[in-house]
């Protein structure tokens, strides 16, 4: 089959949509599909450039390219979803939250003033229209699906999509730090980790990968706490080393609000390293459960802290954890999503 793949692209950010529309493009190519990503620049400020860009998907035509028909088309998060194609299925990564669950929240810019007021309707009525011309619905987690049902009434499928680096995780030894692989973005909630360090009894030092628009926030924060050498941000790293990092880390912090799904949360699990997240981080409690294959607590410094610190005096019980996390993500393969997406060959 020829096969696209729509994703909108933030120019300058690559994060989890990215990692997984590579990951299928990948997977459909190697079961012998023809496979290529079709991606436009999106942006939200200000409000109103979300519905243009929705606009600029809906008049894509993507039935043929120069005369040679394209068999399906696969989208991925808003507003790709509104592009049309008479084969047209949904992997639905997340919608725009502003809209939705973060709306009236400061994580919105959506207010009900001026223009902003007309945004969220006109934006609610894309995804009814788009989301229901699909012919099948999937969505990247249990939470991520829900929320399509409760605020627009629509069913999906919940389809896990693997790491990237899935064959490639492995367990070594279980070592003096906390990994933290998240963009460093406030709804990720690096901070309440660095908060953790302060409190922590055991001097526990953390690790954390990645860029983001918080970094400089977050760093100001590690010295205004005297955290010194332990706090390290390391931002990007190549492939090998991060895949390493996970291997002898004695514990992974993952901890956003709400989140759709999670990537770093399988990753851990991967290389057998227990989770430390919060009673609110969403799609992340589809995996974790409480003293079993990792600790959740409720969102605050101290409570984080005193699970930081169990696990650091405790490698056994890093250990133990870490390994009960590997059955849950053992079943999550490309193979099963491309017979999903797709079907047999």
């Amino acid at each position: 089959m020829r096969i696209l793949i729509c994703m909108p692209q933030v120019p300058f950010v690559r994060g989890g949509t990215e990692y997984l529309v590579e990951g299928l493009r990948d997977a459909l190519r190697e079961h012998g599909h023809t496979v290529d990503v079709i991606s436009m620049p999106y942006t939200w400020h200000p409000v109103d450039q979300a519905v243009q860009n929705a606009l600029l998907w809906r008049m894509l035509e993507l039935d043929e390219v120069d005369g040679v028909p394209v068999d399906q088309i696969i989208c991925t998060k808003f507003p790709s979803y509104v592009a049309r194609h008479p084969n047209k299925v949904t992997w639905l990564v997340h919608q725009f939250r502003q809209a939705y669950d973060w709306y009236g929240t400061p994580m919105s810019d959506l207010v009900n003033v001026g223009l902003a007021a007309s945004m969220r309707p006109a934006i609610l009525e894309l995804d009814r229209r788009g989301l229901s011309e699909s012919r099948a619905r999937y969505a990247i987690s249990r939470n991520v699906s829900q929320r399509l049902k409760r605020y627009n009434n629509i069913d999906s499928h919940v389809l896990y999509p693997p790491s990237r680096y899935a064959t490639r995780l492995y367990a070594d030894t279980y070592g003096d730090y906390i990994l933290s692989c998240a963009r460093l973005d406030r709804a990720k909630r690096l901070d309440l980790l660095l908060e953790a360090l302060a409190h922590s009894r055991t001097r526990a030092r953390a690790l954390l990968v990645g860029t983001g628009p918080d970094q400089p926030r977050l760093a100001a924060l590690a010295a205004r706490l005297g955290l010194g050498e332990r706090v390290r941000f390391l931002g990007f790293v190549d492939d090998a080393t991060l895949i390493d990092l996970y291997a002898r880390a004695r514990a992974v912090y993952y901890a956003p609000i709400d989140e759709d799904y999670g990537f770093a949360t399988v990753e851990a699990f991967g290389a057998a390293r227990p989770v430390v997240t919060t009673e609110d981080a969403g799609g992340v409690l589809e995996f974790v459960s409480d003293n079993v294959n990792g600790f959740i607590v409720p969102p605050t410094p101290a409570t984080i802290a005193a699970r930081l610190d169990m696990l650091l005096e405790d490698a056994a019980l890093a250990e133990r954890l870490g390994h009960a996390g590997q059955p849950l993500v053992r079943a999550i393969t490309w193979e099963r999503v491309v017979q999903a997406l797709v079907g047999p060959r």
